[in-house]
């Protein structure tokens, strides 16, 4: 007989015991709604025979409401850490079939703990979340936990990444740790994320909402801004984590990911093509922008929140970067609140790890009217003037066309720290448009012409002639050079290789007062 087979096969009991969850009655009620288990979300997403799980037999210590007969080893949460792709990572795996995934004090202890090996070690934190909410049998224990994992998503900002995938309910106070995390990703249909449900709304507002218009993935992708992506399926989301993954460090003590280089998607000569012959005709700037950066690479974040502006990773000559970039195509590229708020947002994510920024511009103007001037446009805008001018990685700009107003300031100009700008031929930097700065500047002559049209456009003529272009910019040292469209991206990469090695020393301060 093996010495000490007992304590063997208790161990092999209890292993079981634990994977079980909530029983085989709760998993394949999971399933049923297309559901995948705590467990088998962890296999998907890391690497195979990568995980190791952590406090696998913890139990709850509540006595209150019957809750001392209902003990799961693990409480309802499934903690470790793995690789993906052969990078370390650590994980939490929320586990529906187990009190409905809700969260109580040993819970928010098995989380809290993943995430300081995370901080301590410099690697990414995934959390899995697929929970009714807190712990109502435990009171104000619960609330307690979430507390916790809020302060330590708070300290855990800007030194590791922190990605949340929803894949079931997030509900309540449950709903703030996902929002504080860098990437958040829910499922079409199955996720759902609000601090009050429709019963709550009924029997408040007397209003009646589904789950899906009060905080479905489409909600929260395309008004509300709470998430960066949409997936079809669980696979799929779990499959979304892997390809943040691709683009950002572990920490922000490393270095960016690089891949071996690749040629854009278009010939160079291409790029010239683009831009509509009207200055007023809309385009696509993700053609300049897959047409500039290495072939396949862009990867769009946010996609369906403020479609006027585009933001989003991508590889230039094997080095990962950020984009920026204004989109004609949607709102004439305006900058508007959700804008500011999005690009903003965007940009504090690379600079807090290291990745550079490239910002292309084709904008008239912040968004004008009372509802923008009433929401906070000018608290707003500032935030991303405030992210621009705040990083401190390596900054490039590229002007295409419109480049107008207070927008010409904000959006990465050499007034807030650009380290190289350049503008195409077609740019037309100026205070406003022809049209409206012809207005103001000759309104009496206007007004008491006989051929107010005529006029008018022989004074938008001049006025394109002088101001509708780059030059007076470049005659100022306000941009570096004036390139072809085709050298785009050759200037790009002598201008990310130059910078590489940027240093910027700020002045000592806790922190700065974003006007949030």
């Amino acid at each position: 007989m093996v010495p000490h087979e007992d304590k063997f096969r208790t161990l092999e009991e209890k292993n079981k015991k634990a994977e079980e969850g909530g029983g085989s009655e709760r998993i394949d009620a999971q399933h049923k709604k297309g559901k995948q288990t705590a467990r088998e979300r962890v296999d998907i997403i890391l690497d195979p025979d990568s995980f190791f799980e952590t406090d696998k037999f913890v139990v709850h210590r509540t006595h209150d409401f019957g809750m001392e007969d209902k003990k799961y080893l693990g409480d309802g949460v499934v903690t470790g850490y793995g690789t993906i792709e052969g990078n370390p990572v650590t994980i939490f795996s929320q586990d529906f079939t187990v009190f409905g995934g809700s969260l109580g004090e040993i819970f928010a202890k098995k989380i809290i703990k993943i995430m300081d090996l995370a901080m301590k070690n410099g690697c990414p934190v995934i959390g899995l979340n697929d929970s009714g909410g807190a712990r109502i049998q435990e009171g104000v224990a619960s609330l307690a936990g979430y507390g916790d994992i809020f302060h330590a998503n708070v300290q855990a900002s800007g030194v590791i990444p922190q990605i949340s995938v929803i894949l079931g309910p997030n509900a309540g106070g449950a709903v703030y740790s996902p929002a504080v995390t860098d990437f958040v990703i829910m499922v079409d249909k199955t996720s759902y994320m609000f601090i009050t449900g429709p019963a709550v709304v009924k029997q408040v507002t007397g209003e009646e909402i589904s789950f899906e218009d009060l905080g479905g993935a489409h909600t929260h992708s395309g008004i509300s801004g709470v998430a960066h992506f949409v997936a079809k399926s669980e696979e799929q989301a779990l499959a979304i984590v892997k390809k943040i993954m691709e683009y950002i460090p572990q920490n922000n003590m490393a270095a960016p990911p690089t891949r071996p280089s690749l040629p854009p998607t278009l010939l160079p000569m291409k790029l010239r093509e683009i831009l509509p012959a009207s200055v007023n005709e809309a385009y696509d700037v993700r053609d300049v922008i897959n047409g500039t950066l290495d072939q396949g690479s862009f990867f769009e974040v946010h996609q369906g929140f403020a479609r006027n502006i585009v933001v989003g990773f991508g590889f230039l000559d094997g080095n990962s970067v950020g984009i920026i970039a204004n989109q004609p195509a949607f709102m004439a590229g305006v900058v508007d609140i959700d804008a500011s708020d999005k690009a903003a947002r965007f940009i504090r994510f690379c600079d807090a790890f290291n990745i550079p920024l490239i910002t292309f511009v084709d904008v008239p103007g912040f968004l004008p009217g009372k509802d923008q001037e009433h929401r906070g446009i000018i608290r707003h805008g500032a935030k991303l003037l405030y992210a621009y001018s705040e990083a401190t990685v390596p900054k490039l700009t590229i002007i295409l066309r419109k480049d107008y107003g207070g927008a010409y300031d904000v959006m990465s100009s050499r007034h807030l720290g650009a380290d190289h700008v350049y503008a195409w031929p077609t740019a037309r930097i100026a205070v406003m448009g022809a049209e409206g700065a012809v207005n103001i500047l000759y309104r009496k002559e206007l007004a008491n012409s006989e051929d107010p049209t005529k006029v008018r456009d022989e004074f938008i003529a001049d006025y394109e002639e002088k101001f509708g272009n780059p030059y007076i910019a470049a005659e100022l040292a306000l941009i570096d050079a004036v390139i072809f469209p085709e050298d785009t991206r050759s200037s790009l990469i002598k201008a990310l290789n130059q910078s590489k090695n940027k240093r910027l020393v700020r002045a000592p301060r806790k922190h700065g007062n974003m006007p949030l």
